[in-house]
């Protein structure tokens, strides 16, 4: 049986019906049409499906639509201002820390929770802040790049 819900995604309020054992990332990606984080594994080992809650980093694949409900929830849709990207999405666009970029919203996310709470990390802070996010294709520098050069402005 579906059951009322409320979220608040990127600062917007969305009253939707959903079925009770329904993801965080199924009602973002299916319901609201926000396709940024990505279903990669579907166990919360990839990191690929991450999104803010409350400003924290949460794997949405693991999180049920239900317990998000009261909370702000934060997407890569929603980090970017007026057509504008925000710093991290501009860092990583420099130094080249996108390929494929399957992985890169949730890169972005973690990032951007790091440096919400620590503007000064050390290369070892931000390797631990990215530690459950795997991608196949960069090898990890130049995204640590990026984010260390985010962090210095």
């Amino acid at each position: 049986m579906k059951q009322s819900l409320e979220l608040t995604v990127n600062g917007q309020s969305h009253e939707l019906l959903v079925d009770p054992h329904r993801t965080l990332l199924e009602v973002l990606r299916e319901q609201l049409g926000l396709t940024g984080a990505k279903e990669g594994c579907n166990l919360g080992d990839c990191g690929s499906c991450t999104v803010l809650l409350d400003g924290k980093p949460f794997l949405s694949c693991l999180v049920l639509a239900v317990e998000a409900q009261g909370r702000e929830i934060l997407t890569i849709e929603g980090l970017s201002q007026n057509g504008k990207l925000h710093p991290i999405q501009e860092s990583f666009v420099q130094h080249g820390a996108v390929q494929c970029g399957f992985c890169t919203p949730g890169m972005i996310l973690s990032a951007k929770a790091l440096l919400d709470r620590n503007p000064r990390p050390t290369e070892a802070e931000v390797k631990e802040a990215l530690s459950g996010n795997l991608c196949r294709c960069t090898g990890y520098v130049k995204i640590v790049e990026a984010i260390m050069e985010t962090a210095k402005t």
